[in-house]
């Protein structure tokens, strides 16, 4: 760390010399425009860049399926506007694969195609994309799959079971997209400036978007098991859903808390969803008592079901610790 004196020239104007190291590496000279960041009382300067565009290349040979799906993720995750994916030969099968990779990804389209290269561009500015909105759209996408996916497990509607999975991709798509605006902000302090929000406010949403993603991945898995038995009735049916909603209300509570803006009140929602966990895992142990006289491949679906609505509260309640954060006074 280095420190600087303020000094005052002309009577009224406050100027600080930069480190000579740290314009050096930055190509920062005499006549060269810096941009300034205010964010409370610390004050951010980055150099003016003429490029406003990201680029990046990766060598993709020998990638196929899961392992190049991934590096495309990566690449649009790690916040480059332009990506370029080389290869000796592309082959059909990986173009197939980054075509569908990129339709997983919002903003990310092919811009040009041949036989050693494919390059892909973010279409979208990072002022257009609302984190805020995205999160909420999360939240409701999310907790509507697990709501239906206990329906189709109790109802035995294969149906929705496969409409449930469905849904699934559009969590990934808005959860990568706030990984992609979040990553940005962190590099780039204009980035905060054109979104509207602080950085911390990004990583309380963004740690927040993961715990929706994880629920959504449990309601999926639910809606697989689905598929697998048949209807369910009884006490047991009356356990599930009983304990479907009280987990559920513990991520939306948190999430009313994260989204609040008076400190007091968003406080008192993520406390009362914090508050609401051990009952829940109370419940689950009581449905698991229900189930055990089941059969034991219907007992075993079940108890990964139960376990799951169970993990749906723990995450919720880490969404109430981010919106703790968020409302705890800074310092």
């Amino acid at each position: 760390m280095e420190t600087r004196k303020v000094q005052v020239t002309g009577g009224s104007t406050y100027t600080v010399s930069l480190p000579k190291d740290w314009a050096t590496e930055n190509d920062v000279s005499a006549g060269s425009v810096v941009e300034f960041h205010a964010e409370g009382d610390s004050l951010l300067l980055t150099p003016k860049r003429d490029e406003d565009r990201v680029e990046g290349t990766l060598d993709v040979s020998g990638l196929e399926g899961d392992q190049l799906t991934r590096a495309v993720m990566t690449m649009y995750v790690s916040g480059f506007d332009i990506i370029t994916l080389e290869t000796p030969r592309v082959s059909a099968q990986q173009r197939r694969t980054i075509r569908q990779a990129t339709q997983g990804l919002v903003g990310l389209e092919v811009i040009e195609e041949t036989s050693d290269r494919v390059v892909l561009q973010d279409l979208l500015d990072s002022a257009e994309l609302s984190i805020h909105n995205a999160i909420t759209r999360m939240r409701l996408v999310s907790v509507t799959m697990l709501s239906d996916a206990i329906e189709a497990l109790v109802e035995n509607d294969d149906e929705l079971a496969h409409d449930v999975k469905e849904r699934d991709d559009d969590v990934d798509r808005l959860w990568y997209m706030i990984s992609r605006v979040f990553r940005t902000v962190l590099r780039d302090p204009t980035a905060a400036s054109d979104i509207g929000l602080d950085r911390e406010t990004c990583f309380d949403y963004q740690s927040s978007a993961r715990q929706l993603e994880r629920i959504a991945d449990h309601a999926a898995k639910i809606a697989d098991l689905a598929l697998e038995i048949g209807p369910i009735e009884g006490d047991i049916a009356d356990g599930l859903y009983d304990l479907r909603e009280a987990a559920i209300d513990v991520p939306e509570t948190a999430m009313d808390a994260l989204l609040e803006d008076e400190a007091e009140e968003a406080t008192r929602l993520a406390n009362d969803a914090r508050a609401s966990i051990r009952p829940i895992d109370d419940r689950a142990r009581e449905v698991d008592e229900l189930i055990r006289g089941m059969s034991s491949e219907t007992a075993q679906v079940l108890g990964l079901v139960v376990d799951s609505l169970s993990r749906t509260a723990d995450y919720g309640g880490n969404i109430a610790e981010s919106a703790l954060q968020k409302a705890a006074p800074h310092p």
